[in-house]
């Protein structure tokens, strides 16, 4: 038997088994889990003004970053939108292959919503960097979880454009 041949039937037999492997979508909708959780606890805090458990000393100071007047755009919390781009991201994931038109453009949409996300964590690094000269530890967990999303992200989008789609 050749390996082309074992690795068609070691396919198969997986595909007929019913078990999937573990790969970048699976690692994708993890990282917007987490992005939920740690969204969802700054929207907690921003909503019900309970006070933020934070890192003390140094340069992190969470009240300074969520209170400053980067925290808001429009009047609208920075916390809530951003709770709300990681249930869009992982409505996207979750859909992606189950309508015909996010079949087609899931992919791409995913990543420009990734792609917008990700620049403006950026954004937000600089702010507290830079400007505000204090950090928050949820907010830097948050942009490091977009910036890894981001990654897995391009990734995704890089096998599916190199990857032909057949249909049947």
């Amino acid at each position: 038997m050749s390996s082309q041949n074992l690795i068609d039937s070691t396919a198969t037999a997986t595909a007929e088994s019913g078990r999937t492997s573990f790969n970048l979508r699976h690692l994708s909708l993890i990282l917007v889990a987490l992005g939920i959780l740690v969204s969802g606890y700054l929207s907690y805090v921003k909503l019900t003004d309970v006070p933020m458990v934070c890192v003390g000393g140094g340069v992190f100071n969470c009240d300074v970053v969520q209170n400053s007047a980067y925290s808001r755009i429009f009047n609208i919390p920075i916390a809530w939108l951003g709770l709300a781009t990681y249930l869009i991201i992982g409505g996207l994931l979750l859909f992606q292959y189950r309508t015909p038109f996010l079949r087609e453009f899931g992919g791409m949409l995913i990543f420009g919503v990734v792609l917008f996300a990700f620049v403006y964590s950026m954004y937000l690094v600089y702010i507290q960097f830079v400007v505000l000269q204090a950090l928050c530890q949820w907010c830097l967990t948050h942009e490091l979880i977009m910036t890894i999303l981001f990654i897995v992200t391009c990734f995704r989008l890089k096998n599916e454009l190199t990857t032909p789609v057949y249909s049947s």
